[in-house]
């Protein structure tokens, strides 16, 4: 992710009172893992799977944190099962934080299958989301997609592209 665009990933982190963060660091995000993991404001937890990552977080949250999963587009198939027994089955809010591979601008064969399936699967198990591919928008992306996990009690994400990760905003 473009230095500017972390930034403001970890302050919109910062202002949606987040204070537990797990996650599988992946290429694009790996400088946000790294900012939270040194901020004081946040408890960060690397896990070895994005399942084990939201399960984390679900428990950060039965004990009163707020927490956010951030992980590669891909790690939402992985953390399916999870989510579907967790949160479709209990209510528990994370906000989820992925990276959206195979996007417009994507430059890699192998993330055109993460792009495909990402919004089917995010609507299959009713996650709300945004798509964010601007810079000046990601950090209130993070502030309503914690929001509105709150006030459902079930995961939101936010799906992060563009010129957060691009020089030229992902125009090739």
């Amino acid at each position: 992710m473009r230095q500017h665009a972390a930034d403001e990933a970890v302050r919109g982190l910062r202002e949606a009172g987040i204070d537990f963060v797990s996650g599988l660091p992946d290429g694009w995000q790996r400088n946000v893992h790294e900012l939270v993991e040194r901020d004081g404001a946040f408890q960060y937890a690397p896990a070895c799977n994005e399942g084990v990552a939201f399960s984390m977080c679900a428990g950060a949250w039965l004990g009163g944190k707020k927490s956010a999963l951030i992980m590669e587009n891909s790690g939402l198939r992985v953390a399916s099962e999870y989510i579907a027994r967790i949160s479709l089955g209990t209510g528990v809010p994370v906000t989820l934080l992925c990276s959206y591979r195979g996007d417009v601008g994507e430059t890699e064969h192998w993330g055109i299958p993460h792009g495909i399936v990402a919004e089917p699967l995010l609507q299959a198990l009713r996650i709300k989301y945004l798509v964010v591919r601007h810079v000046e928008d990601l950090a209130q992306a993070i502030v309503r997609a914690k929001r509105l996990s709150e006030a459902q009690l079930h995961p939101a994400a936010v799906l992060i592209s563009g010129d957060c990760v691009w020089d030229d905003g992902g125009a090739r």
